[in-house]
């Protein structure tokens, strides 16, 4: 049996998330995108992180950072609460080293750049 994709969206995931996070294939909108994402801390993979981040906004993030918020949160489920072509709207539950429940709420926007997407920024709910 194929383990479920930690996005939720119900698919396995290598077909969902690990396709993109492996490099085979590219996200086709903003919300596939967000959607690796998450999957991307859950899987504790900082680089897909950082590449998947425009470029002018890496340098706001660090490596060590993503990698230690990821390995210490206990990443519970992604809940998607809107959408549009360019923005994410979500709620990810995970619990912290403390066993408390943290729902990180947050508005994501999104670029399309020489044809791949690229998160831009942040702004927490």
């Amino acid at each position: 049996m194929s383990e479920l994709c930690p996005c939720g969206t119900g698919s396995s995931f290598a077909l969902c998330c690990g396709r993109f996070i492996a490099g085979k294939a590219f996200p086709s909108t903003a919300e596939e995108l967000m959607r690796s994402r998450y999957s991307a801390y859950v899987k504790n993979d900082p680089e897909y992180i950082l590449a998947t981040t425009h470029s002018s906004q890496r340098r706001y993030y660090s490596r060590k950072a993503i990698e230690r918020w990821a390995a210490e949160s206990s990443w519970l489920r992604l809940e998607i609460t809107a959408v549009t072509d360019a923005t994410v709207e979500f709620k990810a539950y995970y619990s912290d080293p403390e066993e408390k429940i943290i729902v990180h709420h947050e508005f994501s926007t999104f670029v399309f750049e020489n044809g791949r997407w690229y998160f831009y920024e942040g702004e927490a709910r």
